[in-house]
């Protein structure tokens, strides 16, 4: 029986080895195998890899010298289309053309500058005796960009030993009068931009006429390499692709021509990529391999000697996974590969782990996950604060601080897009604060809505406010989603634990009003001051008492008139609110108008400015006084979809028809949310309303925008006015806002007419009708009336049909 025993063992001994010898043997001959394929294909792919990284080369090549020359021309074009430099050449001012020349082409770094005549001839220059060949060349290329009537031109040239981009651009006046031509030396900096960009090296060489060798210009290469690649490429006679040795290195290489002067002047860039380097990266390629064949072989051996001792391993293990589960680990999985009942009890184990420990995260998740964004919701967010004020607690001078952040015009984006785009554009958000974290162990949470939070464990107010204003930057670049771009802001409050509060509650409390002062004063970042929730109670207190003013009718119609220039007739007013105060007496619209719209009560003020504009305005055309009166818009008035029919319903009742109205928008208003701003003013419009916009020029519309927008009337902002008799430059601008209005097809309104003189300025200037205060102020109703029947024009002064604006 002793000896069964020992043959079996020493066959079991024989099979090990058998199964060693074969993983051995299967190793060495599949990485040999691999190893020599690897190496033959390792010179070929090099070389291939060369051959299209210089192509690539040669187009990002061309592509900077392109862009440069673009950047150029633009510079140059600024130039040209200066008006005290187009006066000068007018006035053939040389010392003011010399010198705009030197200063301009300084800023925008040409080393040379000259102005060409028409005729060809130089009238000034930077240079006191500009260049043969530069001449010729720049004469050449001004003839070439008149003859294709361009609008200027730019051309690679080879000056002495060196090459420069040249851009010729015409002065017009408004006919071509000149011509200034820039030059620009092709230097190091272009080659090592094109060095870091392409990994190749570059070099500039220049060929003299009448001469064979090159010169070289300016290279990547250093200076020995650089004098023997000069030789090499002497034997190179056509563009395109070449081999060169260079210090008993082999290059891959290709010659793009720049620049070929009539008179025989060449320039060429030399593109070119080191072999033994491309190679070099594959060489330590196969040190590894081979490192991983000896250790897959010893790996190997080691696996298969130990085999047979392993079978009882995956008792062990499933009696291990068992205990883990019974303690609440569900981390470590068991993954045995075998057909047996021993692999179907491992699979059977395998599976209840996954199973409850998918239970065990969906529970968490739930608890304290947000679901839309995968950050902390504001459950875990408030555990997290807790801990940290726990820790700072623990240390001297320790600190933590809390940022709430919440987005602006969110909610309008949901209404105009949808609640699957907003919760895109969620997400796109959490990512990107997520992004801007500056400090370890900050946290990024959603508290629910567009309301986000950050925790800066040990983080002082200072390292706070830079953590802010960092997001803040973030969120300035527009977030593009769906072939949509939202432009997205944020208010952001800040508290921070010694100094705000000592608890997570009252800390989440009073970040939270710093937060929403912060979006309520549009300052961005705003740091919880006690004061804040004096300034919260007093905002309420003022809300109240603008409810009770408008239920015990405090609020005073106002009119200022409105005018046509040219007759002097009353044409209508502009509707404006006051408030009497019964205990704090006369109070001006600036001190409640902002905080009307900050709280959206301003809705409830226009509806009331309307009825009461609308019942005077019938009462008039009743007694025979037919007025357009205007009333203002504000932002939240266009983003309510419900304000044209409430309009309607009060002109209808009132007997008017809509165009005895006419509403006034800012630009700003507009601008705020152009697709709802459109809407509403297209529904209005189509009503029959005349709209208005106010305070034209100070705003942030385009010309664009405003073309598509349905207005009839604009009106320039008084700040061009009231000066422009004084001030030449607001003459201009209000000139030429009345004729981009005409030209729009729009009547043209002027603010701020405060003397007789501006009257007639603007009646010369064509404008329709003016506002001000030298015909009249702000006043009640009564007193409106009796102005109107005092009013007379002013009489025209005969030196005022001559005024010079």
């Amino acid at each position: 029986m002793a000896n069964k025993g020992n043959g079996a063992r020493v066959r079991l001994y024989r099979l090990e080895s058998k199964i060693v010898a074969l993983f051995i043997i299967l190793i060495v001959v599949v990485q040999l195998a691999g190893f020599v394929a690897i190496r033959t294909a390792i010179d070929r792919n090099a070389r291939s890899a060369i051959s299209d990284e210089l192509v690539i080369g040669e187009r990002v090549f061309t592509r900077l010298l392109d862009q440069n020359a673009q950047k150029l021309t633009q510079g140059a074009r600024l130039l040209a289309s200066d008006f005290g430099f187009r006066q000068a050449i007018g006035t053939d001012d040389h010392d003011t053309i010399g010198s705009v020349l030197a200063n301009h082409g300084a800023r925008i770094g040409a080393s040379m500058g000259m102005l060409i005549a028409t005729d060809g001839t130089i009238r000034a220059s930077t240079m006191e005796y500009p260049d043969t060949d530069l001449q010729r060349s720049s004469l050449e290329l001004v003839r070439k960009a008149d003859k294709d009537n361009a609008n200027g031109a730019a051309e690679s040239v080879v000056v002495g030993e060196n090459l420069f981009q040249i851009v010729a651009v015409p002065i017009k006046a408004p006919v071509t009068i000149a011509w200034v031509v820039m030059g620009f030396p092709v230097d190091r900096d272009l080659v090592n931009d094109m060095r870091a960009l392409s990994q190749l090296q570059v070099s500039i060489l220049v060929r003299q006429r009448g001469r064979a060798d090159w010169v070289s210009d300016v290279s990547t290469l250093a200076k020995p390499e650089a004098q023997m690649l000069l030789h090499e490429v002497g034997d190179v006679r056509a563009a395109g692709p070449a081999d060169l040795q260079i210090d008993g290195n082999q290059y891959r290489a290709r010659i793009l021509p720049l620049a070929q002067a009539s008179n025989g002047q060449q320039a060429v860039a030399v593109l070119q990529r080191s072999v033994s380097e491309a190679v070099a990266p594959y060489q330590r390629l196969q040190v590894i391999l081979l490192s991983i064949t000896v250790l897959g072989v010893l790996g190997a051996a080691v696996a298969s000697a130990v085999m047979a001792r392993r079978i009882t391993s995956p008792l062990r293990d499933l009696a291990s996974v068992a205990k883990r589960l019974g303690a609440g680990d569900y981390s470590e999985g068991l993954y045995i590969r075998r057909q047996d009942e021993i692999g179907r009890l491992g699979a059977a184990f395998e599976t209840m782990r996954g199973e409850i420990a998918k239970r065990e995260l969906k529970i968490s998740r739930l608890a304290y996950q947000d679901q839309l964004t995968g950050l902390p919701n504001r459950v875990q967010f408030a555990d997290l604060l807790r801990d940290a004020i726990i820790d700072g607690g623990e240390s001297v001078g320790g600190t933590c601080h809390i940022l709430m952040m919440d987005l602006d015009r969110f909610q309008q984006v949901n209404d105009v897009l949808g609640h699957r785009f907003g919760d895109d554009l969620l997400r796109q958000v959490a990512s990107r604060l997520t992004a801007q974290l500056l400090y370890p162990g900050a946290k990024v949470a959603r508290l629910g809505g567009d309301e986000f939070a950050i925790l800066l464990p040990g983080v002082n107010l200072e390292g706070a406010l830079a953590q802010a204003a960092h997001i803040l930057r973030a969120l300035e670049q527009p977030l593009s989603l769906q072939e949509q771009t939202v432009d997205l802001g944020a208010g952001i409050g800040i508290a921070g634990y010694p100094a705000h509060g000592r608890s997570s509650d009252v800390l989440l409390s009073r970040v939270e009003v710093a937060m929403y002062t912060a979006k309520r004063k549009g300052s961005g970042v705003v740091v919880y001051d006690p004061a804040i929730d004096r300034s919260s109670q007093e905002s309420l207190s003022l809300l109240s008492e603008l409810r009770r003013a408008l239920e015990r009718d405090e609020f005073m119609l106002y009119l200022q008139p409105k005018l046509d220039l040219a007759s002097g007739e009353v044409f209508g007013a502009e509707a404006l609110v006051r408030w009497l105060h019964p205990e704090k007496g006369f109070i001006g619209p600036d001190n409640f108008i902002p905080f009307a719209e900050t709280t959206g009560f301003i809705r409830m003020l226009t509806v009331w400015m309307m009825e009461k504009v609308a019942s005077l305005s019938a009462e008039l055309r009743r007694n025979g006084i037919a007025l357009k009166f205007s009333v203002n818009l504000s932002t939240r008035d266009l983003l309510d979809q419900e304000l044209p029919g409430v309009f309607a319903a009060i002109v209808e009742r009132h007997g008017l028809t809509p165009a005895a109205l006419c509403l006034e928008i800012t630009e700003s208003a507009i601008m705020d949310d152009p697709a709802r701003a459109q809407n509403t003013l297209d529904r209005l419009a189509a009503m029959g309303f005349a709209l208005s916009i106010d305070d034209f020029g100070t705003g942030y519309s385009s010309l664009a925008y405003l073309k598509r927008l349905p207005v009839r009337e604009l009106k320039i902002d008084k700040s061009f006015v009231m000066k422009m008799a004084q001030d030449q430059d607001d003459a201009k601008i209000v000139r030429s806002t009345i004729d981009l209005g005409h030209n729009l097809g729009l009547r043209v309104v002027a603010e701020g007419v405060e003397s007789e003189e501006v009257w007639f300025l603007l009646r010369q200037m064509g404008c329709d009708q003016g506002q001000g205060y030298f015909m009249g102020k702000p006043m009640p109703v009564e007193r409106f009336l009796e102005w109107l029947q005092q009013w007379r024009a002013p009489e025209a002064l005969d030196q005022s049909e001559n005024v010079a604006v």
